[in-house]
């Protein structure tokens, strides 16, 4: 039962900050959601947002407030999750596990990041050119927040592909000359990868897919670098 308790503990302090977090970030919900809309509003510097709904005005800068909290409290999440199973592990898993961690979150942060400053632009872009003569674009509020937060969160996600083929390696299910051969699998399971994590557009999933194929490159060789020869190339084989 004292594990219960900890859990409850640990879960009550997480969402205590959360509240807490959130409740100020409230007081700047619309500059925040402003922020959100520059890569949009850059490419359409004479237009403007709508909304559909009378709530949505409110509801919506105020959903991501609270995304926005969740994100800064991530680590704080981590933190209290590594917390509560460390105790189950032996040193050398949490030496491991730690490790890998830290870098974990800082990639998903780099992955959001990399999508707002580099990618949402080049969509909005291809978008505005692309659109008919005599037709005025007017995204809606909501629906836009569902679509940049599905973006930046699909890349905050591939942006942890190095530490699965660091994982993949390290624990023997798979070998350095194995994942080397998958290469051609591998970018077509990007383009899958793409259809499933972001909206049904073209160009979308091939900005997705692209660097998740360069991040597996990128895994394979910081796999030869920090694993060494010996530990990237040798699996383990089922009695």
């Amino acid at each position: 039962m004292d594990y219960l308790l900890e859990l409850r503990r640990r879960l009550l302090y997480c969402l205590g900050f959360t509240a807490v977090v959130f409740c100020i970030l409230s007081f700047y919900a619309n500059p925040l959601y402003e922020l959100l809309t520059k890569p949009l509003l850059h490419q359409l510097p004479a237009t403007h947002l709508i909304a559909t709904q009378i709530s949505a005005p409110f509801l919506v800068p105020m959903k991501f407030a609270f995304i926005i909290s969740l994100m800064l409290l991530m680590p704080l999440f981590f933190y209290h999750l590594w917390s509560f199973v460390a105790p189950a592990l032996y040193v050398h898993e949490r030496k491991k596990i730690w490790v890998l961690l830290l870098p974990s979150v800082v990639l998903f942060y780099i992955g959001f990041f990399f999508a707002y400053f580099v990618v949402l632009p080049i969509i909005f872009r291809f978008f505005v050119e692309t659109t008919p003569a005599h037709v005025e674009l007017l995204p809606d509020i909501s629906l836009y927040l569902g679509f940049a937060m599905q973006i930046l969160f699909a890349f905050g996600l591939i942006f942890e592909v190095p530490i699965v083929v660091l994982l993949l390696i390290h624990f023997k299910i798979s070998s350095l000359e194995e994942l080397k051969k998958a290469r051609r699998y591998v970018i077509v399971l990007s383009f899958v990868v793409g259809m499933v994590l972001t909206p049904p557009d073209v160009l979308s999933q091939t900005l997705l897919a692209v660097p998740m194929w360069l991040l597996y490159e990128l895994g394979l060789v910081l796999a030869k670098i920090f694993l060494g020869a010996k530990d990237a190339t040798i699996v383990s084989k089922p009695e």
